[in-house]
């Protein structure tokens, strides 16, 4: 294999002759065989990282900094980069030390030597195009990898947005398609009272809808960049002018409205802004997870459990028992839920052991909300097409079970009266007797009132006035 000698602090090294990435990323392959997953499986990163360069040329070549030549070479690289090309070269792995100085440089080589190559020159031959002195010019990693990191997740997120509005509303299709199905309410695991299948299946559209504003306002914090902070927020190296004309460059690029952090010493320190966009993470996670449990629980059997609605086959359950059927597809969702838990504590372990001026966790950082994102995404996509869309319900079982529950005498309490009502429901457990045939036994309503009483409409909302006059009244 051909070989360049490329140089850095600690000497001289062969680099595969055919690769854009230089010294710098070789060492980092070296010292950080971590995770086996390298940065280019981050295409929204490597994307960020080109917008960042090619905004950082513009803007020092606007202030006289960077001649037309190489500019026009590195802008054409970043294009090149941002159209997809070139991304297997970044090679680093996603986790490292060094606050991600690794990623910067990767970016740094690959896109010097891409851009060498549209000069006419040979790779490797800096001295006319250095990835440091002209590629890096006027940043730091400091300002550039939690500015691309930002970016990244901010476009992440507003993907996430997207799968979770599409859950959102198969859900709220089964609560319309549900709307006249009436089942029995639980608390605790035990009959409450009788509520609609639709009014079930619209709470997870609700909730759905409520997690969608959180994530909302926690990724519209990612729009606020250090990018003009350099090393530590004092923006030495660059240009008194340098921070506001970048970040309206980066705006330009990449169609999102930025904002420079009114404190760059501040911002280049802070991972805040991680932290709480990875607790709304969370919180998605959690309640998709209690809607995957649900669906489980109401799906159970299908002729030992609850057995009130079915979940598309989608696979053999079993290779023992023949014909079983298991809820894959919530379960795979509830495990990605635990992942994402589990992510939010290394964000917050990270953000928290960030010394004085710079946090040199990042990079586990950006790993944890990378997989928390996009597994997200991936999980709404699965649950939504694979199992809510195909869930049908069992009218029959759910008429019958709400027809044998003690839960119905609580809607008898205003017309009998709390004390007969208790009679009633110990009669009925004790005899395995339905509520509606030990009242009207009893004579404590006729079938005209118990019939109105029982109705769905009456059951499932609030009303101003009784139906049926009531015992006291009677009294």
């Amino acid at each position: 294999m051909s070989t360049r000698i490329e140089h850095d602090l600690l000497g001289d090294r062969d680099v595969p002759a055919e690769v854009y990435w230089g010294v710098h990323t070789l060492r980092a392959i070296e010292n950080f065989p971590i995770t086996g997953q390298a940065i280019s499986s981050y295409t929204e990163l490597i994307n960020a990282l080109a917008a960042i360069k090619q905004a950082a040329a513009l803007s020092n070549n606007a202030l006289g900094l960077l001649d037309d030549r190489r500019t026009q070479a590195i802008v054409a690289a970043c294009e090149e980069l941002r159209a997809g090309k070139l991304h297997e070269q970044f090679v680093v792995d996603v986790i490292q030390g060094g606050a991600g100085t690794s990623t910067n440089m990767n970016a740094n080589e690959v896109i010097a030597n891409r851009a060498l190559e549209l000069l006419g020159h040979n790779k490797g031959e800096y001295q006319h195009l250095h990835p440091n002195e002209h590629v890096n010019m006027g940043q730091s990693t400091n300002d550039v990898y939690p500015t691309a990191l930002r970016i990244a997740t901010w476009s992440g997120a507003q993907q996430l947005l997207q799968a979770m509005s599409v859950l959102r509303q198969a859900f709220a299709d089964k609560a319309e398609e549900f709307k006249d199905i009436l089942k029995m309410g639980r608390t605790q695991l035990q009959d409450a009272v009788p509520m609609t299948l639709g009014q079930e299946f619209m709470t997870y559209a609700v909730m759905m809808g409520e997690d969608e504003l959180r994530l909302n306002e926690a990724s519209a914090l990612m729009l606020e960049i250090n990018l003009g902070a350099t090393a530590i927020g004092t923006g030495i190296n660059a240009h008194p002018d340098y921070a506001p004309l970048v970040c309206k460059q980066l705006s330009a690029i990449t169609g999102i409205d930025l904002i420079t952090a009114p404190n760059l010493i501040e911002a280049t320190q802070d991972c805040g802004a991680f932290v709480q966009l990875s607790g709304v993470l969370k919180r998605v996670a959690v309640k998709l997870s209690k809607t995957c449990n649900d669906l489980r629980l109401l799906s159970s059997g299908p002729r030992a459990g609850f057995g009130e609605i079915n979940l598309p086959a989608r696979q053999a359950g079993s290779s023992i028992m023949p014909g079983k059927v298991n809820p894959v597809i919530p379960e795979v969702v509830t495990q990605v839920a635990y992942e994402v838990i589990g992510n939010d504590l290394t964000v917050t372990m990270a953000a928290e052991a960030g010394q004085l001026q710079l946090n040199a966790f990042e990079p586990v950082i950006a790993y944890s909300l990378y997989r928390s994102v996009r597994h997200l995404i991936n999980a709404c996509h699965t649950l939504t097409e694979h199992c809510v869309k195909g869930i049908t319900a069992n009218r029959d079982h759910l008429r019958a079970l709400v027809a044998n529950s003690i839960g119905l005498v609580t809607a008898l309490n205003p017309y009998i009266g709390y004390a007969a009502a208790t009679d009633v429901a110990a009669e009925a457990h004790a005899t395995g007797g339905g509520v509606y045939d030990i009242v009207l036994a009893r004579g404590l309503l006729t079938r005209e009132q118990l019939d109105a009483v029982l109705k769905p409409e009456a059951l499932t909302q609030p009303r101003l006035e009784p139906l049926v006059a009531s015992a006291n009244d009677k009294a």
